[in-house]
């Protein structure tokens, strides 16, 4: 195939009714503290047990069209011997990767952060696509508080995001582009859609400037919520409603998938919200999730570190994703969790 028939056969695979995206792609620091919750040690055959695990549960295709993957298990093999990335598409979740190498302070912009990673990026990208990799994950942040974030720190991490995306094209990867608000702090709900209405503008303007395809790229942002110091909680259809007008404000129509990440909430609210942002008229865009903690805390819980755990961990990763597919459609209630 061309690069373009490529990017396009992938964004159709991706962006389905119905359907979300696994974030697997914890970096060790991160899926260390996971494990820690549950007693499990984070070694590297602790990781390929669970991750292989997870990308073997029967029917998770029905529910989840992608996973992201750490590099890690790009690598790995499950008990059979048989690559990862090629267990997950045998499942039918087309394999991706998360691709930035982290975050760190920005120059002269004290309490902003920006996202390291484009050196070498299409060179990798190549390396990761003969591994089976179809699409990649580039995740910048932007901390709110009375002065943050800077406008220097918008348009930078932007002018960052919108390279990244450039470079996935021009590899026939598709690239999921992540600006996540962060929800730490005492800011009001209305506070955070001013920021996220700021930021995600100005990456769609770099995103033209580079010349980025729109159709085959997926938005990861954050939903519109309070702080969550901010001591006062908002209901999901006031976070339907400050989330939507955010969105149709600046993400243009021609986007073909949101994929909203969880950002600190429990798996219940994440799907809560999730619902009542697809409960009213319908979106130029599909809305979907693609979570991680969101989607994997029960099954980490139900697995513990403990082999004959599987079956349980796997039957709570499936009714996690399948609660969250028909939140995608507004048919989600809390009734179904018992």
């Amino acid at each position: 195939m061309t690069i373009q028939e490529e990017l396009n056969a992938t964004i159709r695979e991706l962006v389905q009714a119905g359907k979300g995206i696994l974030a697997a792609d914890e970096s060790h620091p991160t899926i260390a503290k996971r494990f820690k919750a549950v007693g499990v040690e984070s070694s590297e055959e602790n990781r390929r047990e669970y991750r292989s695990l997870m990308l073997n549960t029967q029917e998770l295709g029905d529910y989840i069209s992608g996973v992201i993957l750490f590099e890690e298990t790009l690598g790995q093999k499950s008990d059979d011997g048989k690559p990862l990335p090629s267990v997950s598409a045998s499942n039918g979740v087309i394999p991706g990767i998360k691709v930035d190498k982290g975050k760190g302070p920005m120059v002269n912009a004290p309490g902003d952060e920006i996202t390291e990673g484009l050196d070498g990026l299409a060179q990798r990208l190549e390396q990761y696509k003969t591994l089976g990799a179809r699409f990649a994950k580039w995740r910048n942040v932007y901390h709110i508080t009375d002065n943050n974030p800077g406008i220097a720190a918008i348009e930078a991490n932007a002018e960052v995001l919108a390279r990244y995306a450039a470079i996935c094209q021009s590899c026939g990867i598709v690239p999921i582009v992540e600006p996540e608000v962060l929800i730490d702090g005492s800011h009001t709900i209305e506070r955070s859609a001013d920021v996220n209405e700021a930021v995600i503008s100005e990456v769609f303007r770099a995103l033209r400037r580079h010349r980025v395809e729109l159709e085959t790229m997926i938005l990861k942002p954050s939903m519109v919520t309070p702080g969550n110091a901010n001591g006062k909680k908002a209901s999901p259809e006031e976070v339907a409603e400050h989330t939507l007008r955010v969105f149709r404000r600046v993400v243009p129509a021609a986007v073909p998938g949101i994929n909203f990440l969880s950002g600190g909430q429990t798996p219940e609210e994440a799907t809560l919200n999730l619902n009542a942002i697809n409960s009213g008229a319908s979106q130029p865009w599909v809305l979907s999730f693609s979570y991680g903690r969101a989607l994997q805390e029960p099954a980490q819980k139900a697995w513990a570190g403990i082999s004959s755990n599987k079956s349980a961990a796997q039957a709570a990763l499936l009714k996690r994703a399948k609660l969250n597919s028909l939140a995608t459609l507004g048919r989600y209630s809390t009734d179904m969790e018992g």
